[in-house]
C-alpha cells in the first residue's frame, strides 16, 4: 500500500494534508525519515510512526452498539439523528454501516461494520442467523401464541413468517416476553404479534447469533467486538 494512502485512510488526513507531514518530516518508515508519499508499504513487516506514534493499519471495524430509541438505523438522514451520528470522527472514517435495521422506537443490539462480505453472510436468508428480542406486549400472551409461533404465523400481507420460539416471561394484561427468528421482515415482531391479535409496546433486541449485548454498554454507548466475539460471529455467518 502507498504510503500516503496508508496515512490517509488511518485518519491523518486527506492526501495533500499527508504530503505536509512528509514534508516536515514527522513521519518514519522503520525508524528512517520518510517524504516519499509514493513509497510502498508492506503491512505486515514495515513499521510507520508519525510523530513517534506507530501507525496500526486495519481496513475493517466491527462495533457492537446499544442503540436508544428515536434513532435511525442508517447511514445519513436529513431530519433524524442515525446511529452513525453516535459515532466518534475515528470511527466514522471508517465509513460503517448498520448491520440490518432496527425500528426507530426499538432500542438494543446492533452490529456496525463497514464489512460488506459479513454483513451479506450475517442478513443472508440461506443463514438463517437468529435474533432474540425482549418485549411488552399489549395484552396476555398464551402457550397458545407459543404454538402459533413455532409453526409460523401468517402476516397481514399473506408472507408466512418462518417457525419462531416464543418464550413467555410474565403473562399478564401487559406480557413480557423473549422472541428467537431467523428472519428480518420489515417490522416482522410486530407484525407477527398483530397477526396473533396482539401489539408490541416495547422491544429490545437482546442478540444476533451467538453475540449478546453487552450489558456494560448504556443506551447509545458501543465499542469494538473482541476476537473471539468477531471469530464466533464469523463462524456463525458461514455455516
Amino acid at each position: 500500500m502507498r504510503l500516503d494512502k496508508l496515512l490517509s485512510n488511518m485518519g491523518f488526513g486527506s492526501r495533500k494534508e499527508v504530503r505536509i507531514l512528509l514534508k516536515k518530516g514527522t513521519v518514519r518508515l522503520n525508524a528512517e525519515p520518510i517524504k516519499d508519499a509514493t513509497a510502498h508499504i508492506n503491512l505486515e513487516y514495515d513499521e510507520v510512526t508519525v510523530l513517534g506514534e506507530r501507525v496500526v493499519y486495519k481496513e475493517f471495524i466491527y462495533l457492537m452498539m446499544n442503540k436508544p430509541q428515536g434513532v435511525l438505523s442508517a447511514t445519513e438522514d436529513r431530519k433524524d439523528r442515525t446511529v452513525i451520528d453516535l459515532l466518534d470522527a475515528e470511527n466514522r472514517r471508517f465509513e460503517p454501516f448498520p448491520v440490518g435495521r432496527l425500528d426507530k422506537d426499538t432500542e438494543g443490539f446492533l452490529l456496525l461494520t463497514n464489512d460488506g462480505k459479513l454483513t451479506h453472510n450475517l442478513l443472508s436468508p440461506k443463514k438463517g442467523v437468529s435474533k432474540t428480542y425482549f418485549a411488552h406486549i399489549d395484552g396476555i400472551v398464551t402457550n397458545d401464541d407459543i404454538e402459533r409461533f413455532a409453526e409460523g404465523v401468517t402476516l397481514e400481507d399473506g408472507y408466512l413468517t418462518k417457525p419462531g420460539k416464543l418464550v413467555i416471561l410474565k403473562s399478564a394484561d401487559v406480557s413480557e416476553i423473549e422472541l428467537t427468528i431467523t428472519e428480518g421482515k420489515f417490522h416482522q415482531v410486530k407484525r407477527m404479534f398483530e397477526a396473533v391479535n396482539k401489539k408490541v409496546i416495547y422491544l429490545k433486541r437482546l442478540s444476533m447469533g451467538p453475540l449478546a449485548l453487552d450489558e456494560n454498554l448504556i443506551l447509545g454507548s458501543y465499542r469494538e467486538l473482541t476476537k473471539e466475539e468477531l471469530k464466533l460471529l464469523t463462524e456463525a455467518s458461514s455455516q
